[in-house]
């Protein structure tokens, strides 16, 4: 029975180690029902050890597992596995999928809930003879995703949803356990377009006058002032504030969180840097092998990239007629809304998809549907699914990123070719070394596994992967998905001083409409499988917006042809 007296969760002296690293010290808070709590701070912080320790993720416990004490209700809990949490009414929604793809929406949602037609067999036997009530599993499946406001067909299967549809599946299958009394969401809005995003808060508040308490971890700081109560900062695994949301700006947020002051000015306004001069560090520029004197002499501008009524059958991002030019040094954005296709075009010029249509590089017919070729063309990938495409999660940081060198260029290899080689750790681990230091990448050294690493500085290491292949074309979905504030600012700086300097055209594609107007000079938006319009930057944000919702379409010279 509740306790009415106590907090629904409190935690009192949480810390943790892992193998000598102190990564949590004394974390303290309580946590009402029905109350709604922001915890932010930058990647490696200690959010997600604090979830594991939460969730009884196993990785506690065979670590030597934590310090200080948990309670529900007021009564000590200690749990070692997730169903221990499950059963106590703790939901969690990790930022990374955790669907079973070939599945449709009410199978994900019900999966080990599913609901039985009972019978005579089953009453003598065991439940392992009845059938499904596929019936009753929709309408549960159904109740849940209307909670959240979205329109999605419990019978759709998984793998052809786009990512944004994942996410509200994610938090829908936690939604229908009928115990559910205090949920964690780690960066559920990541992936999610605006619009999407506004929806999903709308339901969460739902939620939180129901009763249900929840734990929101975002990097989103205007989505932790408009739907927290409280705001928690962690910053070096200690708890730096924890003070009502309206107590503080978003400009103190962020400075709390990075422990210095934020240059932004106005936290209303939307960021606009593409006029300003990026800030790179002497050892950045070195590593990616930027010369100050480089473009400085005015050339007439030539297309790098001509796509020519390209399609992509890429599942939940279908490509149906896509027609644009990017400009040789220009950064071009390509935004849009969740499943009408904006993931689908890198993914099909760099050949991960099935497409066709005509794509040509500075001047010459790339062949599609072989991403080898399109290596060999110098051009580099940076894929929205750091995890299932990106990395090699169980190699080490040095091997992630020289890779894809190494088998495209022939880079980092001893011996003689086509006769005999090795890899070359030395200049492996060096080249590591360079990028661990110029992306601040958070890690215990070059030999540390991918997977172990948070995933901002996964994200990172996926962008170092690219750099060392000093592509002349360089393409990026969602670059700052799952990054903290300073990273992403980082990130976005990294990507402008190496486009100025080196000239290279990056190709960034991203559900960010505001980072994209920081920093590219043109932006697309994608409008059911065709670009609806290619717009200026400095266009206003309703033209961006028109455009997304197909209530006009612009054939803009300027916008089509100013680089």
């Amino acid at each position: 029975m509740t306790n009415n007296n106590e907090p629904l969760l409190r935690l009192d002296h949480i810390g943790k180690e892992y193998y000598g690293n102190r990564v949590l010290s004394d974390i303290s808070f309580e946590v009402n029902s029905g109350e709604i709590i922001g915890l932010v701070g930058e990647n490696g912080a200690g959010k997600s050890t604090l979830l594991n320790i939460l969730f009884g993720m196993p990785v506690i416990n065979s670590t030597g597992g934590y310090e200080g004490g948990i309670f529900i209700d007021g009564k000590s809990v200690h749990f070692t596995s997730p169903n221990q949490a499950l059963a106590a009414g703790i939901g969690m929604v990790h930022q990374e999928f955790s669907l079973v793809p070939g599945f449709t929406a009410t199978e994900n949602i019900l999966l080990n809930r599913e609901v039985l037609n009972g019978s005579l067999m089953s009453y003598v036997f065991s439940e392992r003879v009845s059938t499904l009530d596929r019936e009753a599993m929709q309408r549960r499946a159904s109740t849940a995703i209307n909670t959240l406001g979205v329109n999605i067909s419990p019978d759709m299967i998984v793998s052809e949803m786009p990512v944004g549809y994942k996410q509200f599946i994610e938090i829908a299958r936690e939604i229908d356990r009928k115990n559910t009394r205090l949920l964690f969401l780690d960066e559920p809005t990541a992936v999610l377009t605006e619009t999407e995003a506004e929806i999903l808060l709308t339901a969460l508040k739902k939620l939180a006058r129901s009763g249900i308490a929840i734990v929101f971890i975002s990097h989103r700081l205007s989505e932790i002032k408009e739907l927290c109560n409280r705001v928690l900062v962690l910053r070096d695994g200690k708890l730096i504030t924890d003070a009502k949301t309206e107590e503080l700006s978003i400009r103190q947020i962020a400075s709390l969180m990075v422990g210095r002051e934020n240059s932004r000015k106005n936290d209303e306004e939307p960021v606009d840097t593409s006029s300003e001069e990026p800030v790179v560090t002497e050892d950045l520029n070195e590593t990616l092998n930027l010369d100050p004197k480089a473009n400085k002499k005015k050339k007439k501008i030539k297309p790098a990239l001509k796509v020519e009524h390209l399609w992509v059958d890429m599942p939940g991002e279908t490509v149906r007629d896509a027609t644009f030019e990017v400009m040789k040094g220009e950064i071009f954005g390509i935004g849009g809304l969740a499943g009408h296709g904006k993931l689908g075009i890198p993914n099909g010029i760099m050949g991960l998809y099935p497409a066709g249509g005509k794509v040509r590089l500075f001047g010459k017919r790339l062949t599609l549907n072989r991403p080898r070729v399109a290596l060999n063309r110098k051009m580099a990938f940076v894929s929205e699914d750091r995890r299932g495409v990106g990395l090699l999660l169980d190699e080490p940081l040095d091997w992630n990123i020289t890779f894809t060198a190494m088998q495209t260029q022939g880079r980092f290899l001893l011996g003689i070719p086509y006769i005999f080689q090795m890899r070359n750790e030395h200049a492996m681990a060096k080249e590591a070394k360079k990028f661990i230091d110029a992306l601040s990448i958070k890690c215990t050294s070059s030999k540390q596994k991918a997977g172990e690493l948070s995933g901002g500085n996964q994200q990172k290491v996926c962008l170092a992967k690219a750099f060392v292949l000093q592509p002349n074309i360089l393409l990026i979905c969602e670059p700052t998905r799952g990054i903290d504030i300073g990273a992403k600012t980082l990130v976005l700086d990294t990507l402008k001083q190496y486009n100025k300097e080196n000239g290279t055209t990056i190709i960034i594609t991203s559900s960010e409409l505001e980072e994209l107007r920081s920093v590219c000079n043109r932006v697309a938006i994608v409008d059911e499988g065709k670009i609806a319009g290619v717009l200026p930057a400095s266009s206003p944000a309703e033209e961006f917006g028109m455009l997304m919702m197909g209530q006009k379409h612009i054939n803009n010279e300027e916008g089509e042809r100013t680089a």
